[in-house]
């Protein structure tokens, strides 16, 4: 009997995990005209988010692929290439609802309601196909920013959340209660890179206030189950972030006992995963509203995506049939934690941004 998607993906992340890898650190690869560090991208240029960013990133580092770009094999043939033979493609997900009527048995009265669910399906990265057009294998530019005009970008960035960013002691960390960040001084970081990186982990937290996205994954003492998922959700996070920003997160010193109250979750909770990177993605998008908006884009985005299959093949699939844009994995009913953060504020909060259409995209190289 098949593994259901969610077994599948849990399945993959552990196993990375248990051989003390963590499936967010992609290979931050500088080689491909995407971008020094990029998210996975679709065969349009539009950007893979939560769950499938993190499969695709554990892909690219078992087998090596430098460029970002996935493909399903319809889209391939539609390009004129083909892929290669023997090729093996890669499971991402697409989450959708059914709208179905039924009747209320207390009322009498037909109802609308909305199932969840979700469908694998394959993709393969470009390195895998022939006959692409060029622009598909291009190789970038060096980075045309100095790093003085890149740490002036970063430090715009974080300015523009207007987080309360204090510095000073020894020690990172967000204080939920009075609303704000501590950073160690900047000049005790062994380079700016681990100075943003480590700011980008403490401002994935910092979205977890009551005033921002009022993230509660249940804690309720340091080390338990609600503990180790909020660190992943800030892990996550922060990586998400980083491959936005240019970065590459920081490795922490207890990395070894985070990994292992990681497995313990992941493994009492094979949705857990996906309700992780969810509010993960939740975090970098909201940090990455709070942007100015950026010149409009002339060109509109392309329309239709990857088409979701039943089931995933281990080889070449069929071609799919055609659908709408994929959609990225929400959490099924029951998986969040009910919201039991503070309802009062030490401090000012940052202002509530509504969220938009999307994330800003952003220029760091």
């Amino acid at each position: 009997m098949k593994q259901d998607v969610y077994s599948r993906v849990t399945d993959t992340i552990l196993a990375a995990l248990e051989q003390g890898t963590r499936p967010w650190m992609q290979p931050w690869n500088a080689a491909h005209a995407a971008g020094p560090i990029s998210r996975p991208l679709r065969h349009n240029g539009k950007p893979y988010s939560g769950i499938n960013t993190l499969m695709l990133w554990v892909t690219a580092m078992e087998k090596g692929y430098a460029a970002p770009i996935w493909m399903t094999y319809k889209q391939a043939q539609e390009l004129g290439a083909q892929v290669k033979k023997g090729e093996h493609g890669s499971l991402v997900v697409y989450a959708n609802t059914l709208t179905r009527t039924e009747t209320n048995e207390k009322t009498g009265q037909d109802e609308e309601i909305e199932i969840p669910y979700m469908k694998g399906y394959t993709v393969f990265n470009v390195e895998q196909i022939d006959g692409l057009p060029a622009h598909y294998y291009a190789r970038s530019e060096p980075p045309h920013l100095t790093d003085a005009q890149r740490h002036a970008k970063l430090d715009a960035f974080f300015a523009a959340t207007r987080a309360d960013i204090r510095h000073g002691g020894n020690r990172a960390f967000y204080a939920i209660g009075p609303d704000y960040i501590q950073m160690p001084p900047f000049e005790s970081f062994h380079d700016p890179e681990s100075y943003y990186a480590t700011l980008a982990h403490e401002q994935t937290h910092w979205t977890r206030h009551s005033s921002r996205l009022a993230r509660d994954m249940g804690r309720k003492k340091w080390g338990d189950a609600g503990y180790a998922m909020e660190e992943l959700v800030a892990e996550i996070g922060s990586a998400f972030l980083c491959a936005e920003l240019g970065l590459t997160p920081e490795i922490r010193d207890d990395h070894a006992a985070y990994i292992a109250s990681w497995l313990t979750v992941l493994k009492d909770d094979k949705k857990a995963i996906f309700t992780a990177a969810s509010h993960a993605q939740k975090a970098a998008d909201y940090l990455l509203n709070l942007q100015p908006a950026p010149a409009p884009d002339l060109e509109p985005d392309a329309e239709g995506d990857d088409t979701p299959t039943a089931t995933v093949p281990d080889s070449i699939p069929e071609p799919e049939p055609a659908r709408t844009s994929e959609s990225e994995p929400t959490p099924a009913a029951g998986e969040d934690s009910p919201a039991s953060g503070p309802s009062v504020l030490d401090g000012p909060p940052a202002p509530n941004v509504p969220p938009l259409d999307g994330p800003r995209q952003l220029s760091f190289f």
